[in-house]
């Protein structure tokens, strides 16, 4: 298949952060095994005690078995005597831990219910900050017998998730972080989630981590990051890139006042489409490209580019540090440190149709899941398939209730039949261009052929499959349909008349610049999102108005974007790239490189959303 558009998708976006300050801040940062070690070596001859406490504490899945073999090798060196304490070994037993969790884990294989009343001292047991100071002195006293006289020193290390709660007063502490892509990765390769022992698959490990681990742990390193010396990034485990803690705070305040782009983060799946794994030059083992997140704030990274070092950095710390600068003053009231929209594609070009789904009522999702916020969303056609009839599914056809559906469903999963979705479903022309809106409730898919540009709030995994055209999953097993989560929260309203009048708009014209335009493409009351379009022809001058705005390239080949009060953050980027522009950005220009003519999708919270939807442990004010 021929990709019409390839140009100069970047898929590792790099943002440049400028600081003016001294010379002296370089030496507070450093990549690889080599210089950290310098660094190790000089504190720790700087440090008078017989005794040198080191905690090495992070994220599940962060390479600490690396570290500990660097050290192994600098205390052999040294003769330095060395000890190590696995932070695990003072955690609950897994068996204790999945009876302790249940109701948050669940017996269903992809649900749960959000950790929030979960605190990380839950995973410890109760004696554990006892047990480890008897076992530093259990194999303190040895080591400092067999050293007598010798004037050598003991380096004890604690490493591991909650190592610095353990060693709290560690002479240094470090906290190693990896991604959310990194730790799934690891998923798929056996890594479980942190100590619950075995899963069945990915999908049993994604959902533990999900409803358990990441609400627990992020919001351990949320609060307790700025009681560390460094930060080390760990995304190249052979290269690692540390920096110590008021660096890392100096540049993300510098990041937070600039356009910025987040790492995309690809996913293939059963469906998946050709024309993303061509544009964005990923993998040719890769099967297909079905979803490309750019942004999902808790799943993207930010890449970050200082001093000729770059920090791959997850985007929830820098929200969580600056978030009225990000999203503003009336948004934070809203959504606290939480980034509420997000872009993502979905590539059938090449591929097939998704599953016929419905996303949750609020009220359901909170009940049920106790997640904050449901799933609403809109579809952009970017590209189409030549020589197919693309089409979005959405709404049921007049007469046709949920109860329906789901009768004619069961009937095609019992005869192997396939449904004829049109009789139950609208099946809607798509063209290039057109936005869907898809509020939650309302049954919808996107055939094949398509390249959607998907304008959403920011959740996800909340999707209810009703019929997945009797396809099965590489296991060879029929892929999960969620009837039960389906029936509750299908909206019979959403009919054929309501689907032409309320959820295809026609784009209306609010500005005009010289040559350049600006349309509505849509909004409504139960979407916390509103869709516009530039036109670009010439220059634009905008304002982000104390919020930030969301910017995707969808024809032409290259735009700039230039901040009028620091021009020295301008940013450029190509077709299918997206960037957020932080409220503290102010006034910008916006114009065209190459092409005469541009179009951009432009997403912002709508005006008219005043439901709070905050995050579980939101305090207000800033991190």
């Amino acid at each position: 298949m021929e990709v019409s558009k390839v140009r100069s998708f970047n898929p590792v976006p790099v943002n440049p952060v400028r600081l003016q300050c001294h010379e002296e801040v370089q030496s507070d940062i450093g990549t690889g095994y080599e210089a950290w070690l310098r660094l190790i070596e000089d504190h720790f001859n700087q440090h008078n005690s017989k005794t040198y406490h080191l905690a090495v504490d992070g994220t599940h899945g962060a390479l600490f078995t690396t570290i500990l073999e660097q050290l192994q090798t600098l205390c052999s060196q040294e003769n330095i005597a060395y000890i190590e304490l696995d932070s695990t070994r003072y955690m609950k037993s897994s068996a204790e831990l999945l009876s302790a969790f249940d109701r948050y884990l669940t017996d269903n294989r992809a649900f749960g219910f959000i950790a929030s009343d979960i605190d990380y001292k839950d995973y410890f047991r109760a004696q554990a900050q006892a047990d480890w100071q008897n076992d530093v002195a259990e194999k303190l006293h040895p080591s400092l017998e067999s050293l007598e006289g010798t004037g050598s020193r003991t380096m004890i290390i604690t490493y591991g998730p909650g190592a610095g709660y353990l060693s709290s007063d560690a002479s240094l502490s470090i906290f190693c972080d990896i991604s959310r892509e990194n730790q799934q990765r690891l998923h798929r390769q056996g890594m479980g989630s942190l100590q619950l022992g075995e899963c069945v698959d990915s999908v049993e490990t994604y959902k533990q981590a999900l409803f358990l681990e990441w609400p627990v742990w992020e919001q351990y390193r949320k609060r307790y990051l700025n009681d560390f010396d460094y930060y080390m990034d760990m995304n190249d485990p052979d290269q690692p890139t540390f920096l110590t803690l008021p660096l890392l705070r100096a540049l993300m305040q510098a990041a937070a006042q600039q356009p910025i782009r987040v790492k995309p983060f690809f996913a293939p799946g059963i469906w998946g489409g050709q024309y993303l794994k061509k544009l964005c030059q990923l993998p040719e083992e890769w099967d297909n490209c079905a979803w490309s997140f750019e942004p999902i704030a808790p799943e993207n990274t930010l890449l970050i580019e200082a001093y000729g070092h770059t920090l791959e950095l997850p985007f929830p710390l820098l929200l969580s540090a600056h978030p009225e600068q990000i999203i503003g003053e009336r948004n934070v009231q809203l959504f606290g440190d939480y980034f509420p929209i997000r872009f993502d594609y979905l590539d059938t070009i090449g591929g097939d149709n998704l599953s016929l789904q419905v996303h949750p009522r609020q009220s359901y999702i909170e009940e049920t899941f106790n997640e904050r916020m449901t799933q609403q969303e809109s579809y952009y056609i970017m590209e189409q398939e030549e020589g197919t009839t693309p089409f979005v599914a959405l709404g049921f056809t007049e007469g046709t209730t949920g109860e329906q559906l789901l009768e004619a469903v069961d009937n095609a999963h019992a005869s192997r039949e396939p449904l004829e979705v049109g009789r139950y479903v609208n099946v809607l022309d798509a063209q290039k261009g057109d936005l869907f809106l898809i509020p939650p409730g309302a049954v919808h898919y996107a055939g094949r052929g398509n390249l959607v540009l998907e304008i959403s709030s920011t959740t996800w995994w909340f999707t209810f499959k009703i019929y997945d055209h009797l396809r099965l999953d590489k296991d060879g097993l029929p892929r999960p349909i969620n009837r039960d989560h389906a029936s509750r929260n299908m909206n019979d309203s959403f009919d054929t008349g309501y689907v032409h009048k309320h959820l295809v708009p026609s784009p209306v014209i609010t500005r005009v610049q010289g040559s350049s335009s600006e349309e509505l493409l849509g909004e409504r009351e139960d979407l916390l999102f509103q869709v516009k379009r530039l036109k670009l022809n010439g220059e634009w001058h905008g304002d982000t108005n104390g919020q930030f705005l969301m910017f995707n390239l969808v024809e032409g080949n290259r735009v700039r974007l230039t901040p009028l009060n620091n021009e020295e953050a301008a940013v450029e980027w190509g077709y299918a790239e997206s960037y957020i522009v932080p409220a503290a950005v102010g006034e910008f220009r916006i114009e065209s490189i190459g092409d005469t003519t541009c179009s951009l999708i432009v997403a912002q919270v709508s005006p008219d959303w005043h439901t709070p939807l905050l995050p579980h442990h939101w305090q207000g004010g800033e991190a």
